[in-house]
């Protein structure tokens, strides 16, 4: 009998290193949202993959940044939770960006809590420099860190990363597969179709408002001819908000509806229903249930 092996794989780095890219990259399919702003993954999401007999599960954390709010608080915890519960870290590094300021905050937070585990260098968008500084970025980094193995790759093309793959496989614990072949997400549907909705929120707003909002699936119902009507919730912290996500005469939110349907029947492969309602909560984002719609622990928030 072949001997299986399974294991957590938690991705960390500064907001827009290129974490949910890759993520995504690794599963096949888009379990994580990605767009162009920062700190858009809120939730630990679970994406797995398989290689060979080996079955990884990727926890997609929140970027690592100088937290401010109470929201900032939770995703930072959120990600050093994951990594802390993780067989496998992998830091990813933008090789344009160098050894910034949060880079030098992770490596320390990092020396800290890894004992004994094997921690990886990813950098990442390789084909923004040239080799040269490629080189320089690998030794410095490694001079400052005892990394398990460095690699160069393109999240977004796909350099590389069958490579990282291969080597993840090859440190997964032997044990039974966590979860059935055929899944690709631990997170419950409502919550994935949420932040599909979010993303498109995030990319058609240019403001900080993104920040000021979130999504919840209020209502999901199966239909008889095979199609899902879904109800969601968009909360925004204050009235005038609410101006800028119906745009002018419903133009923005009808546009949002229309790309977060496409994508959702894209990826459940069959006709949707979905209805968007706006509802201002000035204290959403001092709302326990709120964070655990998230995914994330309200008390982390605390200063």
């Amino acid at each position: 009998m072949t001997q299986t092996s399974a294991g957590f794989i938690a991705l960390i780095g500064e907001p827009n290193a290129g974490k949910s890219t890759l993520l995504n990259r690794m599963v096949g399919a888009k379990v994580s949202i990605v767009t162009h702003k920062v700190q858009t993954t809120r939730a630990r999401i679970r994406g797995v993959a398989i290689e060979g007999d080996a079955q990884l599960v990727f926890v997609d954390t929140p970027g690592l940044f100088a937290p401010r709010r109470r929201l900032d608080r939770a995703m930072v915890a959120a990600a050093w939770s994951g990594a802390a519960d993780a067989d496998v870290v992998v830091l990813m590094v933008e090789a344009h960006r160098g050894v910034t300021q949060g880079v030098e905050r992770i490596l320390e937070q990092l020396s800290e809590m890894s004992r004994g585990r094997t921690v990886a260098l990813a950098i990442n968008k390789i084909d923004r420099v040239e080799a040269p500084v490629l080189l320089g970025l690998t030794q410095a980094l490694n001079e400052r860190f005892d990394f398990a193995e460095t690699f160069m790759i393109s999240a977004e093309k796909g350099h590389g990363v069958q490579q990282l793959r291969e080597w993840l496989s090859g440190r997964m614990p032997a044990g039974p597969w966590l979860y059935p072949e055929d899944q690709i997400a631990d997170l419950p549907m409502r919550m994935i179709a949420a932040e599909m909705t979010r993303e498109k929120l995030t990319l058609r707003l240019h403001q900080e408002l993104p920040y000021q909002l979130t999504v919840e699936t209020e209502n999901w119902e199966e239909r008889k001819d095979g199609s899902a009507r879904i109800d969601q919730l968009i909360y925004v912290a204050r009235a005038g908000h609410k101006g800028i996500i119906l745009g002018k005469k419903g133009e923005t939110i009808k546009a949002v509806s229309q790309a977060a349907r496409l994508e959702l029947e894209e990826f459940l492969g069959r006709k949707v229903h979905l209805f968007l309602q706006i509802k201002v909560r000035e204290k959403w984002l001092e709302e326990a249930e709120r964070y655990s719609e998230m995914g994330l622990n309200f008390r982390d928030g605390n200063a």
